[in-house]
């Protein structure tokens, strides 16, 4: 009968470790392995050289590293790069390098798809298939920073999880991929550099505040009235925005973390003074600072990015108030690699 190999990735050092002691093997086999497969993302058994050949196919034999590919690479004219990732079950995900004369970004997925239902995000017409493993997640960066070196010659320094999917809907995975980022077993990079984005689920919020990340938080938030919020994000009439200001407050008590929200100002739907008044009220529940996001199509026309000067009027207002704003213009535009355009195109 033919074995079925384990995910070897699944495994904890300890776990590796209790294996080889019970093959007979020292247990510092175990870390030799887990070295290979975190902090030098080796691909296959036979790349570990400082193990035997008899113990590279004994790994062989029980277990399989289920590593993602690059199926499809695209380079913006702006530097922007997209990656359409092959997972080992045969979906496909999208994640994005974003260079600036000053950083290095990763914006990476968390799912398969989206749990949620918001109008604007391409992302969101794909049903969700599956949550992402935390090898799978740990991967795309790993595939980023390679890319990052070898056209910018410079390392990542930045991962946005903003790709598809609802990352705190896929919680443990994401906090397990994150754990393995910034362990100096792996990738080792500072949890000040990732910001993990959320459309808004108070409870997971909460409990981002009570495991104590040291990460940084934002929030999709579009809008500060319910009712308009409600008609571009439907979820929101499940999570309305007075829960979602108490998840936010329960953050800040617990972390002293400010929050950065995410703003897409839309023609006809939040370009308005009393839309504009909303989040200047929002944004004084805790310190907070806006980036306000340039709208990308994604061929159906319903949304239309709204009048610049509707944009410095929110601006304006903002900094009259004292709270940080930035206006974010898109990047990778060309290459339906803007935020909200990730869809699986290229599958």
């Amino acid at each position: 009968m033919k074995v079925q190999k384990k995910d070897i990735r699944a495994l904890s050092k300890q776990e590796l470790q209790d294996f080889f002691v019970a093959q007979g093997e020292k247990s510092f086999r175990g870390t030799q392995v887990y070295e290979w497969l975190w902090s030098k993302a080796a691909h296959n058994f036979a790349d570990m050289t400082n193990l035997s050949k008899t113990t590279r196919r004994m790994l062989e034999d029980n277990f399989v590293i289920n590593h993602v590919r690059v199926d499809k690479m695209q380079r913006s004219k702006d530097g922007t790069i997209k990656n359409a990732v092959k997972l080992h079950d045969g979906l496909t995900v999208e994640s994005v390098l974003i260079p600036t004369y000053s950083r290095t970004t990763a914006c990476v997925s968390s799912q398969v798809g989206c749990s949620l239902d918001c109008k604007f995000c391409a992302t969101a017409r794909l049903k969700r298939m599956r949550n992402l493993n935390p090898d799978e997640i740990y991967d795309q960066v790993v595939a980023i920073d390679q890319e990052s070196r070898l056209y910018n010659n410079i390392p990542l320094s930045n991962i946005v999880f903003m790709g598809m999917g609802e990352p705190l809907m896929n919680y443990k995975n994401v906090l397990k991929a994150i754990d393995k980022i910034t362990s100096s077993e792996g990738l080792g990079m500072s949890p000040r550099r990732i910001t993990v984005s959320t459309s808004g689920v108070p409870k997971m919020i909460k409990k981002l505040a009570d495991d104590e990340v040291k990460f940084n938080l934002a929030l999709s938030l579009h809008s500060a009235i319910d009712e308009v919020r409600s008609r571009i994000m439907p979820f929101n009439t499940t999570f309305p925005l007075a829960d979602v200001k108490e998840a936010l407050l329960y953050w800040h008590q617990k972390t002293k973390k400010r929050v950065t929200y995410e703003y897409i100002i839309w023609k006809d739907i939040n370009d308005k003074k009393e839309d504009i008044d909303a989040l200047v009220k929002f944004c004084k529940l805790i310190p907070c600072k806006v980036n306000i996001i340039e709208y990308n199509p994604i061929d159906d026309g319903m949304f239309q990015q709204a009048d610049e000067r509707v944009t410095n009027a929110y601006q304006n207002a903002l900094e009259r108030n004292h709270i940080t704003v930035t206006v974010r213009k898109s990047r990778g535009k060309d290459i339906d690699a803007a935020c909200g355009q990730l869809a699986n195109k290229s599958s």
